[in-house]
């Protein structure tokens, strides 16, 4: 027996109390009402995905009681969403609000033979089970490939911008006659609560969509608010989800009653119609009700009144399936109990079935996708770059003669961000590729991070390479959730089923002269760094900006990897090392950088100096200055933040027993720290000194100077270690 609830008594109450009315029963290919194009046939196919969807949720809460299932938050009150799937096709890229039950049974319906497998795979991941056919084990999320639905993580509105990208991209791939997943004329579903469409990253994406096609250019998306009416504890005010979006220039507006399954039904063909024929983003306003509280763990009467709770009953949308059926002579009361309890059997059997299967028991199974994404990765970085006949050039041209070839011998790939295109980047770097490759591959975004990354998001799943660039190091934390909810957890979410390769500019770090202040030079990436499987290339040199570049490429391609590659903007256009002139930092492309492996700049057997990016100018200038009072240094460039190179700077650090850790990041949280906590789980010995930047923002003119490392403390910290 599954869990009782009171809504599961209610039902059944007013069921058993329904009187069929006289007159003739309906068959399947009647009309099932009067006022309706739906069949019988239809509206029995939906309620019986209610029924079933329902059962999961009575299920789930079985399961949590037995301490045999790890998650509550249920579908019941939104079965109508089954109407959305039952108006789409199944080949429609779908991304998926949490209590979208309804949806995924009624997709799979369009799919499997008979309704099993559909209900054991949300059971499956209701226990964690390793059999779990997206995460196997890792999360309870809707999502299987065969069926065209991309695993979304519960971060509130954070699948919004995805789904831009995914319709963007589909329309993009088809335009550039390249092999996409999705038809070309496939619509992309959204789905979200009312309180969901509050969070800035719902009201940018809608935004997004709106603005591309306000240029003109294919935006076919259906966002579907499922709107009932209270954010766990918090009420939405009343209409405040019809008043803000039933009249917006370019958004058609479309609204179903989400208790009558029929309706919904018809509204939502006409808005995926719309949809399809138009290209055009719509928004479907499914008026919807919370049953069973937030989740099972939710006290509902400690914020709601029992009068209010039990007035919902009334609009459950099973129960008014259920009464229309009765009420227009498709079933008898009797049948529409035993249809009920049917299912319930189905589904305890099920859930009894599936209760015992393995879960994930090992570190080793648990990190699988990221280790064995990680592992293609870096095999992939180790093919020699397309450079030869290269001139020495700065850091600017080789990144930019980088892109060139990535585009020229990739036609998948994409390369966009705000001022990218037309004015080739603010520092110039990528100055000419709109005019080489078109402006379909090169193209300018809106002004929003969030939007950037959901665009190369949805791009990459759609199998398209994305370069996006986040044009300073600041603002890519005004989007950070894309990378670290988003981007990094696909793969391990969707047991590497889906993937969205990625490599994002960024430029960063500081320095710069006559341009700055804090929003221009930014040298924190903590917030990056922490997120397990994205590699984080840091070139200091042309030679090396080059080869990280097609490194990145390469292990996107192959392996789907997220990848952040870092250029600093004080060294861009650097021409010279130790004086005026000379030259020295100018570089032809040069040979293959493998992900996770330093490059050592001379042979000193004195001193190891740790450094990266601009690190690295600074460390080799104090390394001349050092050899001139008899200390011979070595400098380690890390060049790969992540995964770091322990293995070579152990190697390294072991030549000379001494080892100064030079950290333009700041102080706290720096990639210093990592660095020293390597050594010493490397077992190193010796001397080991950091020096970092100051926990402070960097203010704006030669006042940066004084919280950013600078030569001489590096020089002075590289004497006091020769001392001790």
């Amino acid at each position: 027996m599954s869990a009782t609830e009171p809504i599961d008594d209610h039902f059944r109450t007013r069921v058993a109390a329904l009187t069929a009315p006289p007159g003739a029963r309906r068959v399947e290919d009647d009309v099932v009402r009067d006022d309706a194009a739906v069949t019988v046939r239809e509206a029995l196919a939906l309620f019986d995905v209610a029924l079933g969807s329902r059962h999961l949720d009575l299920a789930a809460r079985w399961l949590r009681a037995e301490g045999r299932g790890f998650y509550t938050i249920g579908s019941s009150g939104h079965e109508s969403n089954a109407a959305v799937a039952a108006a789409l096709r199944p080949t429609d890229p779908a991304l998926l609000h949490y209590r979208s039950g309804g949806f995924f049974l009624a997709r799979a319906a369009q799919v499997d033979d008979g309704p099993t497998r559909g209900l054991r795979d949300v059971l499956l991941g209701l226990v964690a089970a390793v059999e779990e056919p997206i995460s196997g084990g890792r999360h309870k999320v809707f999502g299987r490939a065969d069926l065209a639905i991309i695993p979304q993580t519960s971060t509130i509105a954070s699948h919004l911008p995805r789904a831009v990208g995914v319709a963007f991209s589909t329309a993009r791939a088809a335009k550039l006659g390249l092999a996409c997943p999705w038809p070309a004329h496939a619509v992309t579903v959204c789905s979200f609560g009312d309180a969901s469409a509050n969070h800035s990253t719902a009201v940018g994406a809608l935004n997004a969509a709106m603005h591309t096609a306000y240029q003109g250019m294919p935006m076919p998306v259906l966002f579907v608010c499922e709107d009932n009416g209270i954010g766990i504890s918090t009420p939405t005010p009343r209409n405040w989800v019809a008043r803000t979006y039933a009249d917006r220039e370019g958004l058609a507006y479309f609204a179903a009653d989400g208790s009558d399954l029929v309706a919904a039904l018809e509204t939502a063909r006409t808005a995926a119609s719309w949809v399809r024929t138009q290209r055009r983003p719509a928004f479907l306003h499914l008026t919807t009700v919370r049953l069973m509280g937030h989740a099972g763990s939710d006290y509902e009467q400690a914020y709601r009144r029992a009068e209010e709770i039990t007035a919902d009953y009334g609009r459950d949308p099973v129960l008014c399936a259920a009464e229309m059926l009765v009420r227009e002579r498709v079933l008898a009361p009797d049948e529409v109990l035993d249809r009920y309890e049917d299912t319930r059997r189905r589904v305890m059997e099920l859930a009894h079935e599936v209760a015992d299967c393995p879960q994930l028991s090992s570190p080793a199974a648990v990190l699988r996708p990221l280790r064995d994404s990680l592992a293609e990765a870096i095999a992939a970085s180790s093919e020699p770059p397309p450079t030869a006949g290269a001139a020495p050039m700065t850091v600017a041209q080789a990144i930019n003669r980088a892109l060139g070839e990535v585009l020229d011998r990739c036609p998948e790939v994409l390369l966009f961000g705000e001022d990218v295109a037309r004015k080739g980047g603010v520092y110039g770097v990528t100055r000419g590729l709109q005019g080489r490759f078109g402006r379909a591959r090169v193209f300018d975004t809106l002004l929003d991070e969030q939007a950037i990354l959901g665009l190369a998001l949805g791009a990459g799943v759609s199998g398209l390479l994305p370069i996006p660039e986040i044009q300073y190091l600041a603002y890519v934390h005004n989007a950070a959730d894309q990378l670290r909810g988003e981007a990094a957890t696909l793969q391990f979410f969707a047991d590497r089923q889906y993937r969205n390769p990625l490599v994002v500019r960024i430029a960063g770090y500081g320095y710069q002269k006559g341009f700055g202040g804090h929003f221009h030079n930014d040298n924190s990436i903590a917030a990056l760094r922490d997120i397990p499987g994205v590699v984080i290339a840091s070139p200091a040199r042309p030679d090396d900006a080059a080869a990280m570049l097609h490194s990145c490429v390469a292990a996107a391609q192959s392996a789907g990897a997220v990848c952040v590659y870092l250029e600093p903007i004080a060294l861009y256009h650097t021409r010279d090392l130790y004086e005026d002139g000379d030259g020295q930092w100018l570089a032809p492309p040069g040979e293959p950088a493998p992900i996770g492996r330093s490059r050592t700049h001379g042979d000193g057997a004195d001193l190891t100096i740790l450094t990266f990016a601009n690190g690295v100018y600074m460390s080799l200038r104090v390394a001349q200055r050092l050899a001139r009072a008899g200390i011979a240094a070595r400098v380690v460039d890390l060049r790969w933040l992540a995964p770091l190179p322990v293995d070579d700077i152990l190697r390294e650090a072991a030549v000379t027993g001494r080892v100064l850790v030079v950290d333009e990041t700041r102080e706290t949280g720096g990639v210093g720290e990592g660095v020293v906590a390597s050594l010493i789980a490397g077992g190193f010995t010796g001397p080991v000194v950091r020096v970092a930047s100051a926990d402070s923002f960097i203010p704006l003119g030669d006042a940066a100077l004084q919280v950013l490392l600078g030569e001489d403390t590096i020089e002075a910290a590289a004497v006091e270690l020769m001392r001790e």
